[in-house]
């Protein structure tokens, strides 16, 4: 049986390395708000952690307090991340697990006190469902719109505040189409009225700065898996005071906020992961919007009447979502698929047929909405993949319309 399973778990190596050698070469990757590939450093620091250094972080012996020790570093590279201190830092398996323990931990502390939460139309299923949990169980959720370039109004989430608001659950950058969300502004209106900030800051790292203080945020979430650290780790900012409960049961890791051993090696990933983040801050917003701004000026000289979703200034300088007339986004991305990597929305709902929840939200057509396609930009992208992205999308966009005479005239 030890050697069946030896076998199976070769294969899978086999078949692995099977795939990316058969891609040669491997399609240009234009898909980083999904996810980033780990950097070297990261994986670099996981390895020891991975073999050697296997300790419980919560055995009082020698193997725990190194891997307790590494742990801890890990929290002050992330706490300087955010300008926050490292016993403000939780770490979770996800940014799905940190935005649950925000709100339904927030619900539960407060839930004798106050009983409304007020969320945005355009946040990620990691807030919406988790508000929707509630709503079921008797809290009230006021959901507030957003712009046609899908910006909220902080006059609307003032509107939507009321004496029993406990919580404001607004993102910080939208992962699909980039737009900027006026955090501080929300913060103050929600602080006024006695209620606790939470953002979803997932998308941000890497790509703009993020500084607790100056959002005025209680709560604030973050993913290791979009700033270059593995998948399966997260982070949740609490400010201190921050009235909230554990949503888990069990030990008092994480000060008693989220109970069981702690995955020590993609942690200390994060927290490389963190230094990088801050090492490359001044140079590399400046690098993706350079490149994001030439892909969009290839593209509209390409394709005629190519329209842009998000907000023309106010977006994450990685992130370029448009529409292409007269076609379906999935299917230009099928087309390309061997020579491209992208995706028409948030990677969680990239099998669905149906039209993006935030370009609904943003009250885009629906002709427009079904010829969206999300391009989004990363540390390793270069000039020259950028050039023959645009290329591709362009080429394959021409032999879409041509194959439909009602499409002839942009061929």
């Amino acid at each position: 049986m030890a050697i069946a399973r030896t076998a199976g778990r070769s294969r899978i190596a086999e078949l692995s390395a099977q795939l990316f050698t058969s891609l040669m070469p491997p399609p240009i990757y234009l898909d980083y708000n999904a996810t980033t590939p780990v950097a070297v450093e990261v994986a670099d620091a996981m390895q020891p952690f991975l073999r050697g250094a296997f300790g419980n972080p919560s055995s009082s012996h020698w193997f725990g307090r190194h891997a307790n020790d590494a742990i801890e570093d890990a929290r002050q590279h992330v706490a300087k991340l955010i300008g926050a201190q490292s016993q403000d830092i939780v770490f979770t398996g996800c940014a799905t697990e940190a935005n649950n323990l925000a709100l339904r931990g927030v619900a539960h502390a407060l839930e004798n006190h106050r009983r409304h939460i007020v969320v945005s139309s355009i946040e990620h299923p990691a807030v919406l469902e988790p508000s929707a949990w509630l709503r079921a169980r008797g809290w009230e959720v006021s959901m507030v719109p957003v712009d046609r370039s899908g910006w909220v109004d902080p006059a609307d989430v003032g509107n939507a505040l009321r004496d029993d608001t406990a919580l404001v659950s607004i993102m910080h950058a939208n992962n699909e189409v980039g737009t900027i969300q006026p955090i501080a502004a929300i913060a103050a209106l929600a602080h006024a009225r006695g209620a606790l900030m939470h953002t979803d800051a997932a998308q941000s790292p890497g790509k703009i700065a993020v500084d607790v203080a100056d959002l005025q945020v209680d709560l604030l979430t973050l993913a290791g898996h979009k700033f270059y650290a593995t998948k399966g780790v997260g982070a949740l900012y609490v400010r201190p005071g921050t009235m909230i409960a554990s949503d888990l049961q069990g030990a008092g890791q994480e000060q008693g906020l989220r109970a069981g051993t702690e995955n020590v090696p993609a942690i200390v990933g994060l927290g490389v992961a963190a230094l990088l983040t801050m090492e490359r801050t001044a140079t590399e917003a400046a690098h993706l919007k350079y490149l994001r701004d030439e892909l969009h000026r290839l593209l509209q000289h390409h394709v005629p009447e190519l329209t842009l979703n998000g907000h023309p200034t106010m977006r994450l300088p990685n992130t370029l979502n448009v529409s292409f007339p007269c076609v379906s986004g999935r299917e230009l991305l099928r087309m390309v698929d061997n020579k491209l990597a992208a995706s028409v929305g948030s990677a969680c709902h990239s099998e669905s047929d149906n039209v993006s929840g935030v370009l609904a939200a943003m009250t885009v057509g629906p002709a427009q909405a079904m010829g969206a396609i999300r391009l989004s930009i990363g540390h390793y992208s270069t000039v020259d993949e950028i050039t023959r992205a645009a290329e591709v999308l362009a080429l394959a966009w021409k032999q879409l319309v041509a194959k439909n005479p009602l499409r002839s005239s942009y061929a």
